[in-house]
């Protein structure tokens, strides 16, 4: 909490300072009629033989901004003229100025850029997100169960799911994720990784490349429909590459197999499931251990008839008749799994 706290007011630190910055046209606007205009009211009217004091043509300079007149207009036409110039001029910056830095600094509108910079400069040890489509968004659920702070860069102010990420207060840059000063604003020097989601290999390979030059050695992981390009990217650049398809074949193949099976995914060259069942008599009073021996497969949950589940249950719990479980393997060992409590269950039959 209080590191919340702190990092708060930080951020509303960097955000005034990045208000001064958008007003510096501004603030240079009314220095110059101050001491532009006081400057030139003490020169000419030193040359006119009425002269006044530097400081004091400073001052009418400045009551001048506001339309104020502290002494009489001497009959000098170029002074004239500046007493009839600086009024509307002063008037019109300060009205303008005031408002417009009042606003943005009370209200924090939600599409104000500078808030989301401000924020992202807060950060360390963040993960940058490029991309809120529909793989970036699942990217930022994820994140947002694992507590792990995250900017997230989108070209698209429109785009559908950028209102719910704002809604969690994440910071969005609404940028081209392919500008390096893009990332830059991301705060990219003090994250962790940086994620490349756009739907454009082009522009995840431009991402990726931008920021490992602007911070050697950064976890990249990048996205890619390119299968080809997984390869060479991994070899050549050691991005952490993955392809959607790629990814989704093994899950949508064997799906189609067994309704049972809920997630699969290859690893050393070995297709590995996920699958639910529920515990017959055949498991009944098995243990965790025993199925993990006999079967070959790894108990990653149980759920009894609380419906309360039960994570990484220990080797000695014992699996009850009714018990919903869930069994990682390989399909082979999931197969030879099935087969057995199917020929079981017709000789109990």
């Amino acid at each position: 909490m209080l590191r919340r706290h702190q990092r708060s007011l930080r951020a509303q630190f960097l955000y005034f300072r990045a208000l001064l910055r958008r007003f510096r046209f501004t603030f240079a606007a009314l220095f110059i009629l101050v001491f532009g205009g006081g400057t030139a009211l003490w020169w000419l009217e030193l040359h006119s033989g009425a002269p006044v004091k530097y400081s004091r043509a400073l001052v009418t300079a400045y009551f001048l901004l506001f339309a104020q007149n502290i002494g009489e207009v001497p009959d000098i036409p170029l002074v004239e003229a500046i007493y009839a110039i600086i009024p509307p001029l002063g008037i019109l910056s300060v009205a303008q100025g005031l408002v417009q830095f009042g606003f943005l600094l009370f209200s924090k509108q939600r599409d104000d850029k500078e808030w989301f910079a401000v924020l992202a400069q807060t950060m360390t040890d963040h993960v940058v997100v490029c991309g809120a489509g529909r793989v970036g968004f699942r990217i930022f659920e994820q994140y947002q169960k694992l507590n792990i702070p995250m900017v997230v860069i989108e070209r698209k102010a429109d785009a559908p799911f950028v209102p719910a990420i704002l809604a969690a207060g994440v910071p969005v840059l609404i940028a081209d994720v392919r500008s390096s000063s893009a990332l830059e604003q991301s705060n990219l020097a003090t994250a962790r990784a940086i994620v490349c989601a756009t739907d454009d290999d082009l522009a995840n390979l431009n991402i990726a490349l931008d920021a490992r030059r602007l911070k050697p050695g950064i976890r990249v992981v990048i996205r890619l429909f390119d299968d080809d390009l997984v390869a060479k990217t991994r070899e050549a650049f050691q991005f952490e590459s993955f392809s959607t398809s790629a990814h989704a074949a093994p899950a949508l193949a064997v799906a189609a197999l067994d309704p049972a099976i809920t997630n699969s995914f290859e690893m050393g060259g070995r297709l590995l499931v996920v699958a639910e069942v529920v515990a017959g008599a055949g498991l009944a009073n098995h243990t965790v251990d025993e199925l993990r021996i006999k079967h070959q497969l790894s108990v990653l949950q149980t759920s009894g008839a609380s419906g309360v589940p039960l994570y990484d249950p220990a080797g000695s719990t014992r699996v009850a008749s009714g018990d919903k479980i869930a069994l990682q393997g390989t399909l082979q060992a999931w197969q030879n799994f099935r087969a057995s409590t199917q020929s079981s269950r017709s000789r109990d039959a």
